[in-house]
């Protein structure tokens, strides 16, 4: 019987997963699953643009896996039984479909969705940028309020990556709307001197009111309310202050952190459940400079490959090696033609020195055409050799749980 491995998710590290598990691996011996809700990769890192109106290139995961005898189920995951290792399904391909995929092998890589931190409101009025319906949904929104002429009013709160590119980005792209950015703090408050010098300067140059050192209490439908009584109308509210993980993994029984993230070892293997692996921001991964790394592309990468050499490792009676763990800085984009690159020393803390203006937008934009490029082709210069499984049964499967 093959081995089952099972990809929860086709995000940046899904993709990754499961298509470079193909390549090294023989087919004769295992079968590879991936599950995902949408049929197409969606470039998350490039969801504020789409909100603002341009287009992104969407790539099919049947193409993205064509040739890789990776199989592709349309449905979201509802529930993981990790003594009878099984995940349970809804299919979202129309066919009204679901029931239990099992697996011996399982890679947890569903990402996150924005959070609301409990604030009134956020859920039924809110717009966010964390998923295509959602970036859809946000668009056909600005859509209409341009449709009406005037442009009308928008506010972005969160003053982290997500918020700074959003508020950005519309306001570049649809002039007539008034933009708004709340911030908690002071605005780039994690960004070096030069670089929050230049992130006002871009906010001042695009027309952005930046509201700071400012809570929001409540969102309403056509207003947001902050601490102190000021409110702020807004005919379009973008909640980008921080973001979640599914609750799938904590309802299972799995050892997760406070904020539901999958507790793993270095090898980004589930302390609690040996079977289970998890990467991008589903795992609490501990970086080489003895920190969490952050929920963002780059740790996606990073988690996914210790993922495959682990399993392939483990699966083929070899060694585990440990890839590197790192949190280099940040790329963000300030519209088409600026952005701040910011690099961080080993302690997280911003550098002295910053690159802005077209330069970083430039780099920014070469980042994510290599990151959909590697998404779209996750086997390219991979060795052609596929490993056959030991013959011994898998380390997963006999070692006890870490508790």
């Amino acid at each position: 019987m093959k081995h089952r491995i099972v990809v929860l998710g086709a995000g940046y590290a899904g993709t990754y997963v499961a298509g470079t598990l193909a390549r090294r691996l023989s087919p004769a011996d295992v079968e590879i699953t991936v599950v995902n809700a949408e049929p197409d990769f969606v470039q998350r890192l490039r969801l504020h643009q789409l909100a603002a109106g341009q287009e992104i290139e969407a790539r099919k995961l049947a193409d993205v896996f064509a040739g890789t005898q990776v199989r592709v189920r349309l449905a979201r995951a509802t529930a993981v039984d990790p003594e009878r290792r099984v995940v349970a399904v809804t299919d979202t391909d129309g066919g009204g479909g679901g029931g239990e995929i099992g697996y011996d092998t399982l890679c947890y890589a569903l990402g996150s969705h924005v959070a609301d931190h409990g604030v009134p409101g956020v859920a039924e009025h809110a717009f966010d940028v964390t998923s295509l319906p959602s970036a859809l949904r946000l668009r056909e929104r600005l859509d209409r309020l341009e449709g009406a002429g005037g442009g009308g009013r928008g506010v972005v709160v969160g003053d982290g990556l997500t918020g700074i590119e959003t508020a950005t980005e519309i306001a570049e792209s649809r002039p007539a709307l008034a933009v708004a950015l709340v911030a908690r703090g002071e605005l780039g408050a994690a960004l070096s001197l030069g670089a929050r010098g230049h992130l006002r300067r871009a906010c001042e140059r695009l027309g952005i009111t930046v509201v700071e050192h400012t809570c929001v209490e409540a969102v309403e439908a056509r207003r947001v309310r902050c601490a102190g009584g000021a409110v702020l109308e807004a005919e379009a509210t973008v909640w980008a202050a921080g973001f979640t993980v599914s609750p799938i993994a904590a309802d299972s029984g799995l050892k997760v952190t406070d904020s539901g993230q999958i507790v793993v070892d270095r090898t980004m293997r589930s302390l609690s459940h040996p079977s289970i692996y998890a990467a991008g921001d589903s795992a609490h991964a501990i970086g080489d400079n003895g920190r969490p790394l952050p929920m963002s592309c780059a740790s996606a990468g990073y988690t996914g490959r210790q993922v495959v050499d682990a399993v392939v490792a483990r699966l083929t009676g070899r060694r585990v090696t440990h890839t590197r763990l790192s949190y280099l800085g940040n790329h963000i984009s300030l519209g088409r033609r600026d952005g701040i690159i910011q690099l961080v020393d080993g302690q997280a803390r911003a550098k002295p020195s910053y690159v802005g203006g077209r330069k970083a937008a430039r780099v920014k934009s070469g980042i994510l055409k290599g990151s959909l490029w590697a998404a779209s082709h996750p086997t390219f210069g991979l060795p052609v050799r596929r490993r056959r499984l030991a013959a011994t049964p898998p380390v997963a499967a006999t070692e006890k749980a870490v508790v």
